[in-house]
Formats: C-alpha cells, structure tokens, sequence
C-alpha cells in the first residue's frame, strides 16, 4: 500500500515538474511598455518636431497679416514666394548684401519708430547697390527721386548726392515713411504709397476695399510690392529652422541588462 502510495506520489509530483517547466518556456504576449518605451522615443520625437513645425506664424508685413484666406491674394503670395525661393543664386546674394546693410538700417528705423520690416525696401528698390539709377532719376538704396530728396533734406546736385550716403538716406526714408503712416494709418499702404506716391493710393481708396491694401486696384508694380516684400522678409529674413539632435538610442548590451528575464523572450 505504502509503494502505491509513493508511485503515485512520484508521478504527480513528475507531472507537476514537466507542467512547469512548459509554463517558463511559454513567452508571455501581453507586451510590456518597458519593452518598447527605448524603441518608440525616436517616433515620438520626429512626431513632436513635425507639429512644431507645422505651427508657423501668418504672413505679414509690418504685423499687417496677408489675408491668405482670400483665393486671389494666396495666389498671389504663393507665386510671389515661389520666385524668389527658385532664384537661389540671387537670394543668396541679396542674404549677403542684407547681413552688411540691415544693421546700419536696423537702428535708425528704431529711432524714428518704424517698423523693422520697412529694412527690405531698400533690398527690393535697389538691392542695395548704389549704382542703380531709374529711368526716371531715382537714385541711391532707396531710390529717392532728385525733389523727393531735397524735400526731405537730402542734397542733391551736380557736387553732391546725399542719396548715395546710406545713413543720410536711410533718416530721410524714415521721415518720408512716417508722414505716409500718419496719412493712411496703414503701414502697408505706406509702402505703397512709397511706391507709386501719396495721390494714388488715396484715389484707390474705395468704400468697398475700406483701404485694404491686398483689396484694392492698384498699378501693377505697386499691387505686387507689399506681396514681395513679404517674400523677401521670407526667403532673406527668415532663418534657417535648427535640427534637433535625436535622442541617442542606447546600446543593445546596456538594453538587455534593463530588461526583465520576460521582457527578453518576447525580444527573441
């Protein structure tokens, strides 16, 4: 009786060891979140670097937005943007001409209370070129006409062009410009009105565009000028996005020894 008793108990206690050694070898499933946290970091950054990117700042000049929701002035922004970013040898040039001139502009817009914005006309006029003469006369960074000039303070004549003296010409720009904000309350119809003059900005004022500039009839070459100015504040202005550094994934040994025993079935 007592050797049917031990046989018995010998194999219940044999089937008891071959159950658990088949438990342990099973892996378990269910994934542990310390399995997949290393792996998953790198995702989850690309993914935050993504929104951060898509969250840009509206257009604008002079913190004047460019409605981009009207159709016909996204088209417009779009393809103005689009020239001077596939003209890379020459936006590269201009970045070079911009970095020696901005700071010497920079100060004194601050000085008369312009906004610094106001810097990329001298880049479109003329691109900072001294020899750029119009057909019509206008001459120097700015482009200033020979009475526009002298109105203004400049000295213009046959021994003497103030015009040329980017310091003179940039103040006598800053006083010109500031009387053309106290007549439209607009910055960007005072670039306009740079452009083509104080009468004509007035006479495309109408009850219907309330004196939106990106809603009025304009000439072609001043219904086009805020537009480039906003695409060289873009192409020139704006500076390279910083790429972050990715997270440094740690090595396989160092990985393994975090790891439980489980969590390395599920590995392999």
């Amino acid at each position: 009786m007592v050797k049917k008793n031990l046989i018995t108990c010998s194999v219940i206690l044999g089937l008891m060891m071959v159950a658990s050694l088949f438990i342990c070898g099973v892996p378990d499933k269910k994934p542990l979140p310390q399995s997949t946290a290393f792996f998953n970091a790198a995702t989850r950054q690309k993914s935050v670097e993504n929104t951060e990117t898509t969250k840009e700042t509206p257009l604008n000049f002079a913190h004047e937005n460019v409605p981009v929701h009207n159709v016909k002035v996204k088209r417009k922004i779009q393809h103005s943007l689009w020239k001077h970013k596939s003209h890379r040898e020459e936006s590269a040039a201009l970045k070079q001409k911009a970095k020696k001139w901005f700071p010497i502009i920079e100060p004194i817009l601050r000085l008369y209370g312009i906004p610094e914005d106001f810097k990329y006309i001298p880049l479109l006029e003329s691109g900072f070129d001294n020899s750029v003469v119009s057909g019509r006369g206008a001459a120097g960074f700015w482009q200033f006409m020979p009475q526009t000039a002298r109105d203004y303070g400049l000295k213009v004549n046959r021994g003497r062009d103030d015009r040329l003296n980017t310091r003179k010409a940039t103040i006598a720009a800053c006083k010109y410009i500031k009387e053309l904000y106290e007549e439209f309350d607009s910055w960007t119809l005072a670039a306009a009105a740079y452009n083509c003059g104080s009468p004509r900005v007035q006479h495309a004022i109408t009850r219907k565009n309330k004196g939106n500039y990106f809603l009025m009839s304009l000439n072609r070459e001043t219904s086009s000028y805020v537009y480039k100015l906003v695409a060289l504040k873009q192409v020139v202005g704006k500076p390279k996005p910083k790429v972050k550094a990715q997270p440094v994934q740690p090595e396989i040994p160092a990985l393994y020894t975090m790891l439980k025993s489980t969590e390395m079935l599920n590995m392999n």
